[in-house]
């Protein structure tokens, strides 16, 4: 038992960083339980471990006394002397002192095996608790590196060193797939100090994952001449990340990306491609929103802001409005989370409307000119038939294939087109 103990002792204080005498003290707790069903009722009974040596002894504290009458709680004079001068006692007893007596019992070594294994193990996670809380409690925010140990269900149990942390199934990146043995960098969440202990919480969906991220490759940000102000993430697919720098000799924007884009590049590995955005933070929201929304191409005079409700509406040219809403809404999303404010993104008809108004315009002149309805002259013009000088240029197979007319009848409007 004793080199069984060591063993123990020293493999929990090496690997597991917990303390000799907190396990000592635990072990001893565990076997005074077991020990008092042998020994009795004795007074003052406890157990004595010797954590260099490894060996176990119950002692009691017994009354010394001139007659026994109580077995359990008193010692003769006459043995407590004897008990004394074995101990090298500086003192001879006197009836009425207390004296510290060995009763360990022959089977100590099989009450110690039983009980040893299930209170270390007790103690050893109460105490691994307490060292996952202590050391983590104010590690909320960190990045740190961890192996991936097993599965529980839909989380991810991450081997953090001398303590375990869980990925939950909502700090999971949905795009990216994980296998026992991989080794990942993690944001620390927070350290939950539950009814089941304290449990590390982990991710690498959070935005602050990149965040840190940034924190930690753009040298820039650490020394805070670069400031990050705002983060809007859907991890696996995109992010975007606003900073701003007071010193208006640095580019924030250009010292986030690096020479040759090697900054981001790093980063963007580490999230294993996912797309990141780097914006240059204004306090002007039409000048924030426009850097926001590309690559669409916004003009000032196409966004309206209501800095009361916090709200800015967007008019978009067609060609534009799907880069501006992104695929299935993601960049218009992430827009109104990096901003804060309600953003409405919309087509502007405007333009629409004044090519439609062109379009009547010519039309109604044409049917004037060559003595058609205004539907003919309509169709004419949306074909590139602008003028009669235009038709004139063209055959009369092509004029009665535009509008669908007889032949006969397409002649006489290209005759009456190159008469004019």
């Amino acid at each position: 038992m004793t080199s069984e103990l060591l063993a123990v002792f020293d493999f929990y204080e090496r690997e597991k960083g917990i303390p000799r005498d907190k396990m000592v003290e635990a072990l001893a707790n565990a076997i005074l339980t077991a020990a008092r069903k042998v020994i009795g009722p004795a007074r003052e009974l406890r157990i004595d471990i010797d954590p260099a040596k490894g060996t176990i002894k119950a002692i009691a504290k017994l009354l010394v006394v001139e007659e026994v009458t109580l077995p359990y709680e008193e010692i003769s004079i006459a043995v407590a002397r004897k008990i004394a001068k074995k101990q090298k006692l500086a003192a001879e007893p006197v009836v009425g002192d207390e004296i510290d007596v060995e009763v360990t019992p022959n089977d100590m070594g099989r009450i110690a095996a039983q009980t040893a294994r299930q209170a270390m193990m007790q103690r050893i996670r109460q105490e691994e608790k307490e060292l996952i809380y202590k050391e983590f409690k104010d590690r909320a925010g960190d990045i740190v590196h961890g192996t991936v140990r097993r599965f529980e269900k839909s989380d991810v149990i991450m081997d953090l060193g001398k303590f375990e942390g869980v990925i939950p199934k909502k700090e999971r990146v949905t795009t990216e797939d994980y296998s026992i043995g991989d080794r990942l960098r993690l944001y620390v969440v927070a350290v939950e100090n539950g009814a089941r202990g304290p449990e590390i919480i982990l991710s690498r969906a959070h935005p602050n994952f990149v965040k840190r991220l940034f924190e930690s490759e753009v040298s820039e940000i650490a020394d805070r001449t670069v400031e990050i102000r705002s983060i809007a993430r859907e991890a696996g697919y995109r992010t975007k990340i606003a900073v701003f720098s007071a010193d208006p000799k640095v580019d924030p924007v250009g010292a986030c990306v690096g020479m040759r884009g090697a900054r981001v590049k790093n980063i963007v590995r580490e999230l294993n491609n996912e797309k990141v955005d780097i914006i240059k933070w204004s306090d002007d929201p039409k000048a924030f929103l426009k850097d926001a929304l590309k690559p669409a191409q916004i003009g000032d005079d196409k966004i309206t802001v209501d800095p009361v409700n916090r709200r800015v509406f967007v008019r978009v040219r067609e060609e534009d409005l799907s880069k501006a809403i992104g695929r299935h809404g993601q960049n218009v999303r992430l827009t109104k989370n990096l901003m804060g404010w309600d953003v409405q993104v919309e087509k502007d008809e405007s333009a629409h409307e004044k090519f439609e108004g062109r379009v009547h315009g010519a039309a109604s002149d044409l049917a004037a000119r060559l003595g058609i309805d205004t539907e003919m002259a309509e169709n004419l013009v949306r074909n590139g038939l602008v003028s009669p000088d235009v038709i004139a240029t063209a055959e009369a197979e092509d004029i009665a294939g535009i509008l669908d007319i007889p032949m006969d009848t397409a002649e006489r409007i290209l005759a009456k087109a190159r008469g004019n």
